[in-house]
């Protein structure tokens, strides 16, 4: 596995980017967007027009597979940005790169699995859920009978053990751990501050409950509303959360860092805590672990608190709103 990334823009792949307007429009919404792209279905025609008429700063449009990509496309909708990769990577590696093209306060994620209608942020709304500068903000998503799905995430443990609860109810400006299937509206300067999706982490669950739980140890927070709602047009993705190498890596940086005198530092027996999570040999254990020792000790002033300390404020912090 890669060492682990200590910044956003560490990591580069080839790539082609097309079209994009040539000014900012000043009249435009301090918001953009970044559209991640699973097929190359016609109905994204119609999901370009409806975004365009929100008049976003910007609107990447991205591929995973450079076949879905026709030129004809880029000359219909020369306002929008196309980035098409040139070499297999993942989703959080995409948005990475995707961030880099945009110069928005905000940036919305979303999916062409999504139904997205026309207008579904005018202006005061974009003013309104921006208004306090949080880091994350997970609209309401419903599966395609309408359903609510759950979005509400929140921390808790079992006797040893970090467990995540999730509901469906929602309720605008109460706390959730992490936006599920990366759609909410990222705060780019913060996003960027903490250095972007790990993109050695090719597991979507892993990798998105990484930088979601790294947000909050570093002092961030991700924040619920009711005022933007998406619906999936067909069945919304099952998470994955299979305990392999990209869990170990989460778990390193984020479960087994502790704090002590306003720093996240690893205990020593932390190494042995680890080994009984993991399940490769001891000489790749150590390796994993030594990197994450020197990662963890190049952002220890990053740390505002550790996970113990997340679990246990959670609730308290909550009901303080």
């Amino acid at each position: 596995m890669n060492g682990i990334p200590l910044t956003f823009s560490e990591h580069q792949i080839n790539r082609t980017i097309i079209g994009g307007p040539k000014t900012i429009d000043p009249k435009a919404l301090n918001i953009s967007v970044i559209l991640l792209n699973s097929s190359g279905s016609h109905f994204k025609l119609h999901v370009f027009e409806n975004l365009l008429q929100c008049n976003f700063q910007t609107i990447v449009s991205v591929e995973h597979d450079s076949s879905n990509f026709t030129d004809d496309v880029s000359k219909r909708y020369p306002m929008i940005k196309f980035l098409v990769p040139l070499e297999k990577t993942n989703d959080g590696d995409l948005i990475n790169l995707a961030m880099s093209e945009v110069e928005s306060d905000y940036v919305l994620v979303l999916r062409d699995s999504l139904n997205l209608p026309a207008n579904f942020i005018p202006p005061h709304l974009a003013e309104r859920l921006t208004a306090d500068s949080p880091y994350c903000i997970v609209p309401r998503l419903f599966d395609n009978q309408k359903n609510a799905l759950p979005c509400a995430f929140s921390p808790s443990a079992e006797r040893t053990h970090f467990v995540i609860d999730s509901s469906s109810e929602i309720a605008n400006g109460k706390k959730t751990l992490f936006p599920f299937d990366y759609v909410a509206l990222y705060n780019r300067k913060k996003f960027i501050q903490l250095g972007g999706f790990d993109w050695t982490i090719n597991s979507p669950y892993w990798q998105n409950l990484d930088l979601a739980l790294r947000s909050w140890l570093w002092g961030e927070q991700t924040v619920l509303t009711s005022l933007m709602q998406f619906s999936y047009i067909d069945e919304p993705p099952v998470s994955d959360t299979t305990y392999n190498l990209d869990y170990l890596r989460y778990y390193l940086k984020n479960e087994l860092p502790k704090i002590k005198m306003e720093q996240g530092y690893m205990k020593r027996s932390s190494f042995f805590v680890f080994l009984g999570h993991s399940s490769c040999g001891i000489m790749e254990a150590r390796r994993q672990y030594n990197a994450a020792k020197i990662w963890v000790a190049k952002n220890k002033f990053r740390f505002k608190m550790d996970l113990t300390s997340l679990v246990q404020n959670w609730s308290r912090n909550d009901e303080d709103k």
